[in-house]
């Protein structure tokens, strides 16, 4: 059995994939004239995308793999393989979130709701032999490419890799859906306090993938028989894995490194870097204030005496600009509300205050124009 040296993941997991993406744009081969001087209709060429392109280099890498049966070389084998083939129910996968599946009773529900498929081994045997008769397809062409003097296949046989290989893309894909719960059902079961429940799933997704491609149904064996089997290894591989892993890089509990205070002083020096910022805004006047609330802010909050002093009260203030503390407390609030706008489109990045404060602007210098 030939072995595949590059496979793709393909599954749930990845459930915004393309299907059936092919080039865009055509050429047309050059209008020529038969023997009896009859025009001939130009030939139209597909012109590959540059994904396809990518795609198809990477398929001509490696030879195909494939599990080999009789039937592939039978007259009309592609007709009889899926043409004349009992269609098989696709299955649901919305209830598919393996990372809460094990935190949440309502994802459990849903599961349980959810459409499950299970497939006899008379359809499971059909979709194998779907899938790899559609590889076989794959093998063959690449076979017939390389013994030409180039190695590479021509347009036509480009298109005919493409399209087998969507065909069995979408098989794999299926097959795998259809036996997805087998996987949380045995990461369940086999739980190990070491390895996080998401990297186990992760891990038995990888190895259903795996055992898709190398699983062959003409033995009479039920899929699931042989995936659950290959799963548990994998999982005990990641144990293992992880073991080591363990025992070459052993650590224990350290206070000093825990970060469980990193919030708050993530907070504290956001908040000093923002009263700074609103001093600064105040001594240079970058939000417009008048004298007088100038004045009101930096005696109330002692912007311009520092820490050696004591801030003023309003009726202090009041004192010294002469009017009264309800006065004072009314300049101060119309000053903070500039300085809140100022803060806030510039140095918290809110477009909304930006708007607000360029619409203020406008409304002055407007009032300016008029007045004189």
């Amino acid at each position: 059995m030939r072995q595949i040296q590059s496979k793709r993941a393909i599954g749930p997991i990845e459930q915004v994939r393309r299907r059936g993406h092919t080039g865009v744009g055509t050429e047309a081969a050059t209008e020529t004239t038969g023997g009896a001087g009859v025009a001939v209709k130009p030939k139209i060429r597909r012109r590959l995308s540059a994904e396809d392109e990518r795609l198809l280099a990477q398929i001509m890498q490696s030879e195909q793999d494939f599990i080999d049966s009789p039937a592939f070389y039978e007259d009309e084998a592609a007709k009889k393989i899926y043409d004349e083939a009992p269609e098989i129910q696709k299955p649901d996968t919305t209830w598919y979130h393996p990372v809460m599946d094990d935190l949440s009773s309502a994802r459990n529900r849903t599961v349980k709701s959810a459409q499950q498929v299970i497939l006899t081994g008379a359809e499971e045997k059909v979709l194998f032999h779907q899938f790899n008769y559609a590889r076989y397809r794959i093998w063959k062409i690449q076979q017939d490419a390389w013994e030409a003097p180039s190695r590479q296949p021509n347009p036509e046989q480009s298109d005919e890799i493409l399209r087998w290989h969507r065909v069995a893309d979408r098989i794999r894909e299926q097959i795998a859906e259809t036996n997805l719960a087998l996987v949380l059902a045995m990461a369940k079961r086999t739980r190990m306090s070491e390895v996080d429940f998401a990297d186990l799933v992760s891990e038995g997704n990888m190895a259903l993938l795996r055992a898709v491609d190398k699983f062959d149904a003409g033995r009479g064996y039920k899929f699931s028989t042989y995936a659950c089997r290959a799963i548990l290894k994998a999982f005990s591989r990641q144990g293992m894995k992880l073991s080591k892993y363990r025992q070459r890089f052993p650590t224990d509990f350290d206070p000093k490194l825990e970060r469980s205070n990193f919030l708050e002083v993530k907070r504290d020096g956001f908040e000093k870097d923002a009263a700074e910022e609103v001093k600064r805004i105040v001594l240079e006047n970058r939000c417009d204030l008048s004298d007088v609330e100038r004045t009101v802010i930096e005696h109330r909050f002692g912007l311009e005496s520092g820490e050696l002093e004591k801030p003023m009260t309003l009726e202090q203030v009041g004192q010294i600009i002469g009017v009264t503390k309800e006065r004072v407390r009314q300049i101060q609030n119309k000053a903070m509300e500039k300085i809140k706008l100022q803060l806030e489109a510039h140095f918290l990045g809110n477009k909304e205050a930006l708007e607000a404060q360029e619409a203020a602007l406008e409304a002055k210098l407007a009032e300016t124009a008029t007045a004189n």
